[in-house]
């Protein structure tokens, strides 16, 4: 594990946390730096934004409302929120969480590197302005026919946590997930640009120039991405969901069911996706489940066989190279060193 950590800051990383778990054994292996310029190592237990498996989160709090009878997954946006999308009625609560709804995704049109990040990254962000970019957009196919990964339909889904509790969703996460579990380590910021506890820096590549990009507004990403988390946070999370702590069996099948292979294209690692979840490609053709992530600076993977048996959540920050194929493929190598061997 320490040579595979020690290959993806060869292939561009600038610092790697690699969690591991094999039943009741784990341990941490990190590799690189925690800030560029610096010799200071990476903490085995650093905070970091864990990105889109914020939705994994989210899509426990919707379940569980549909357990207690509040939401129905296969009625419609219109039927909760009228008015809030021109084609609410076409779309279930259902399509969100497996984004097959159809949305445009916001992000698309103004997620650029670069400049406009430095420019708007202590942004505020409304979640009624980012839905509306989307609204302003036709259909990009007709819902349920395809899988389109978008983080529209998160947002969305916050304000429908909202509706149907009257409470935030940062609310119900933290009182229904991270009290319980008693993640300490894991935080929703909401607009807080910093990252509190022991941390490594993230970097974006810009003008051909590492820039320091740790410091954003998360409302940027919201109820799609905002969490910051730790490996072990995430690892005690992912064991709670598939030991049956926080869904009953019923919502569990559901969030577990992927869409056909065939609708599924662009999920990198991913063969398949539930509800907030992905079926994660393997070389041992394990039944392997997770999510993976990315957000300016840093980048995040947690999986987790069905039984627990083994489990990895890796996390690793954008360095002083680009990000491409090569580190894409040392992400590969490591898990199925993690979980396969």
């Amino acid at each position: 594990m320490q040579k595979a950590a020690d290959r993806l800051v060869e292939a561009g990383a600038g610092g790697v946390q690699f969690r591991v778990a094999r039943g009741s054994e784990q341990f941490v292996v990190t590799s690189g730096r925690a800030e560029l310029g610096t010799d200071r190592p990476v903490p085995a237990d650093g905070r970091f934004r864990i990105s889109c498996i914020t939705k994994p989160f989210v899509a426990v709090v919707v379940l569980q409302l549909v357990a207690e009878g509040k939401i129905v997954l296969d009625r419609t946006v219109e039927s909760y929120m009228p008015g809030l999308l021109p084609y609410g009625e076409k779309i279930t609560i259902r399509n969100l969480l497996q984004h097959t709804s159809g949305l445009y995704n916001y992000a698309d049109s103004f997620q650029k590197p670069g400049d406009r990040f430095l420019r708007d990254r202590y942004k505020d962000y409304d979640p009624a302005d980012l839905i509306a970019i989307a609204a302003a957009k036709p259909l990009e196919f007709e819902p349920g026919t395809k899988f389109a990964y978008c983080n529209t339909n998160y947002f969305i889904i916050g304000l429908l946590i909202d509706k149907v509790t009257g409470r935030s969703y940062r609310t119900e996460i933290t009182e229904r997930i991270l009290e319980p579990l008693k993640l300490t380590e894991t935080v929703l910021p909401g607009h807080n640009p910093n990252i509190p506890g022991p941390h490594a820096r993230g970097y974006m590549q810009i003008g051909g120039e590492a820039v320091d990009v740790t410091l954003m507004n998360p409302s940027e990403a919201g109820c799609a991405g905002e969490i910051i988390s730790t490996t072990r946070d995430l690892d005690i999370f992912f064991s709670a969901l598939f030991s049956g702590k926080l869904l009953n069996e019923p919502e569990f099948k559901e969030m577990t069911t992927p869409l056909p292979p065939e609708m599924i294209e662009n999920l990198p690692m991913g063969i398949g996706y539930g509800l907030g979840i992905m079926k994660l490609a393997n070389d041992n053709d394990l039944d392997l489940w997770g999510h993976g992530a990315g957000i300016p600076g840093y980048a995040t993977l947690a999986a987790t066989t069905q039984n627990l048996s083994a489990r990895c959540q890796l996390s690793f920050t954008i360095g002083d190279k680009d990000f491409g194929p090569e580190a894409e493929e040392a992400v590969i190598r490591g898990v199925n060193v993690a979980l396969c061997s």
